[in-house]
């Protein structure tokens, strides 16, 4: 008979992180007592989706629960404990003290590996009125069962979402689906800080084309309630704004549930991560952390950084549970692949931003282009804005981002497979991508990226960009719209000529061949053909990349909006 040392390992939180850990455990040691202990009712529940079921996409909270308590133990012989609350962690004992929320009791827990999941909470700042007036958070399904409880009785008609990052917009979206009168109120200039703005600028079109009511460049102030007796609170602003609403949503961004790991001693970072090595270990060799709580490494800069996503912390449970069971494995970091649903656009990002590259030593150009969803020729072609950043010094993808049809999402996918591969814009012109009329391009979106970016770092053509329009103009440039006059007087660069693209070789006679001559059309491709065409003749052109679409969303004033963007039919470059 073989004895077997049963070792016990106790999970703090379930969700993607804990739940994963605790799964993946037990199918490397069928014989340890895994325990999973969660404060809430809980303990493994979609988060992502919460703010679809306040939209009635998702009909009911039942189907929020991933895995019950029940099934974890008949199917994985997990001891999950919700309602259990661990209140603090005693290091050299190797044990956690938990509270069980129900009867009261408290009890001692050894363990032979510890894994804190506790996740983040949402951010509630102490801002003037916010303890006086009713304010909605949401972390977790209670949080989005006393949102539709509210919704359903009190049928309010406004509501104020504060923040305008990924769960703030998607609460925005979905409160619209219910028929409520939605303002966005967001301290920076944009919406979605995660991307570069003029990207950002494009989902601001969206909302306002929605009916949505956008507030960019004016943080809450304080909260208050009508003393009018109707019942409705008070949003102020910090410019002075006075907005009256029944129902009032705080999505400012999270911070991690570090409180325990604080009080037994572990190491943090300065914003309060829980410090991890590569193996999900902590300062502590025999406790583990994962998730929304860790200070992980950016897998492009190699700098300390967090990522509140759910994919890394689905890949940081199962490599904890690797370490914990015997086997080196080890967490290499992020790159930030995110998407998010805008009313009918998906946004959708990977890699580093303009941003963030302003602040590293990196020399970088980047790329826009405007393809369709798929062949324009097949009904329901949408467009897809998307914008590639790569190395001047060897063609390497930095980062990108999109925003556009169905699809969209699919682009960044494999732009982010090739970045995690160290791939350059080159290999974006070779990759073999499937293709039929209602799925894709026989040159796909990704291709055209590469096709352009290629040009650009082999030196075959010289670019600017929609921010250099301004200076350009003010110089006095020498600034050609290829396109055709109507298109031209619908809109264009307030010092630029119109020779249209068919008679440029017909009009070389007008064009100045001692001066740089800047091309732009509507997304760049015809003005491209026009710049292949001078530089053959002699002259020296640059083409404003993305066009006019991309100057005009990227410029637009707030409050203001344009309609579709107009894509091109995918032709080569």
């Amino acid at each position: 008979m073989v004895n077997i040392m049963v070792k016990r390992y106790v999970i703090v939180g379930g969700v993607a992180g804990g739940a994963s850990t605790a799964t993946r455990l037990r199918r490397l040691d069928e014989f340890a007592e895994i325990v999973m202990l969660e404060r809430g009712e809980f303990v493994s529940f979609a988060n992502c989706g919460l703010p679809y079921y306040i939209g009635k996409v998702i009909e009911t909270k039942e189907a929020l629960e991933l895995i019950t308590p029940e099934v974890f133990f008949t199917r994985f012989n997990i001891d999950v404990r919700v309602k259990n609350e661990v209140l603090s962690i005693n290091k050299e004992k190797k044990e956690v003290l938990v509270k069980n929320l129900e009867t009261g009791e408290e009890y001692n827990l050894v363990y032979d590996k510890l894994v804190l999941a506790p996740g983040a909470e949402p951010l509630k700042p102490p801002i003037e009125g916010i303890d006086k007036v009713p304010i909605f958070t949401l972390r977790n399904i209670p949080d989005s069962v006393q949102m539709e409880e509210f919704i359903s009785t009190s049928n309010p008609t406004s509501a104020v979402v504060i923040g305008a990052g990924y769960i703030g917009l998607e609460m925005a979206e979905n409160l619209s689906h219910r028929g409520i009168r939605v303002i966005v109120v967001e301290l920076l200039d944009q919406v979605l800080p995660t991307l570069d703005k003029d990207m950002g600028q494009i989902v601001n079109n969206e909302i306002i084309l929605n009916r949505l009511e956008l507030i960019l460049s004016d943080g809450v102030k304080s909260f208050g309630i009508n003393d009018n007796g109707n019942s409705k609170y008070l949003v102020y602003t910090q410019s002075g704004r006075k907005i009256e609403t029944d129902m009032i949503i705080l999505s400012i961004g999270v911070r991690p549930e570090s409180k325990l790991a604080k009080d037994c001693g572990l190491e943090l970072n300065q914003k309060g991560y829980i410090v991890v090595d590569e193996h999900m270990i902590t300062s502590d060799k025999d406790i583990y952390a994962v998730g929304d709580v860790v200070e992980i490494t950016n897998l492009q800069t190699k700098q300390r950084t967090v990522v509140p996503l759910a994919g890394p912390a689905n890949r940081q449970g199962r490599v904890a549970a690797d370490n914990i069971a015997g086997r080196t494995s080890s967490y290499k970091g992020a790159i930030g692949t995110a998407v998010l649903q805008v009313f009918n656009q998906t946004v959708a990002q990977t890699g580093l931003t303009e941003k963030q590259l302003q602040n590293l030593d990196i020399e970088y150009d980047k790329v826009f282009v405007h393809p369709k969803t798929h062949a324009g020729y097949y009904p329901g072609a949408k467009p897809i804005t998307l914008k590639l950043i790569f190395d001047l010094s060897n063609g390497k993808i930095l980062g990108a981002q999109a925003v556009g049809g169905d699809g969209t999402e699919k682009r960044i996918d494999v732009i982010a497979t090739v970045i995690y591969f160290g791939g350059s814009v080159f290999d974006l012109q070779e990759l073999e991508l499937c293709y039929a009329p209602p799925f894709g391009c026989a040159r796909d979106c990704v291709n055209m990226a590469g096709f352009v970016a290629s040009n650009v770092q082999s030196g075959d053509v010289k670019i600017c960009h929609w921010h250099d329009a301004e200076e350009l103009e003010e110089k006095g440039a020498f600034i050609i719209d290829v396109r055709s006059p109507e298109k031209y007087e619908e809109g264009h660069l307030s010092s630029s000529i119109n020779i249209p693209l068919g008679q440029i070789r017909s009009r070389l006679n007008e064009i100045p061949k001692d001066r740089t001559i800047y091309l732009h059309c509507q997304v760049g491709f015809t003005a491209y053909i026009a710049q292949r065409i001078l530089l053959n003749n002699g002259y020296d052109a640059v083409n404003f990349t993305g066009g006019y679409d991309t100057y005009l969303i990227a410029t637009l004033k707030p409050g203001a909006h344009v309609g579709e963007l107009e894509p091109y039919n995918n032709q080569s470059c």
